[in-house]
């Protein structure tokens, strides 16, 4: 009995320390969002951050890969290792974003021509041919004409997919069997042979 009564006064008092400790810590001085301040000037206690800081994840120190230009001018060269797997997320990419106005296959015959709305360009017209790949990136990225700015909605890294896609896209629509390398030719030849 006499044991009983020790246990449970030493697990009591073990339990009173732990939440005595507890509340030390939870009971900080501290502000409450938007609460005013006496000890700063201007009476917030919310303070604007200190000049030149950068948040987590929004230090944008490559110039080509942020904006497609460098030095002011349009990129020809993809800033990314051009791989299947960043082709097939630009095709994803596109198919979710772009293919309701330019159509799947870039010619500008999406579903918003059906509509009756105006029809974007082809991307198949010399002149998007020969514009660098950098414009591509430029258009996602701030609109151009009628379409709006895709940058809110599509991460840097996805719009380079896109682009390269866009690039894809061209050259499937002009390319002839000389382009193709010789294994995929010899398939090509196989497949054609009844």
């Amino acid at each position: 009995m006499i044991r009983r009564c020790v246990l449970r006064t030493t697990a009591t008092l073990i339990a009173l320390a732990i939440v005595g400790c507890h509340r030390d810590m939870r009971d900080q001085p501290r502000y409450e969002p938007f609460e005013e301040s006496e000890f700063f000037h201007d009476g917030m206690s919310a303070r604007p951050p200190v000049p030149g800081t950068i948040a987590v994840g929004q230090l944008l120190d490559d110039e080509a890969f942020f904006t497609g230009k460098e030095a002011g001018k349009l990129i020809d060269e993809l800033p990314l290792e051009l791989t299947s797997e960043l082709l097939e997320r630009g095709q994803d990419r596109f198919t979710i974003y772009c293919s309701m106005c330019h159509g799947l296959w870039g010619n500008g015959d999406g579903m918003i021509v059906a509509r009756g709305l105006r029809a974007p360009p082809t991307f198949h017209s010399e002149r998007l041919r020969s514009v660098p790949i950098g414009h591509f990136f430029d258009v996602v990225s701030h609109g151009f004409g009628a379409m709006p700015a895709y940058a809110v909605q599509i991460k840097p890294h996805d719009r380079w997919a896109i682009a390269a896609y866009v690039r894809a896209l061209q050259r499937s629509q002009s390319a002839t069997i000389d382009d193709a390398s010789p294994e995929d030719r010899a398939k090509l030849e196989a497949q054609a042979r009844p």
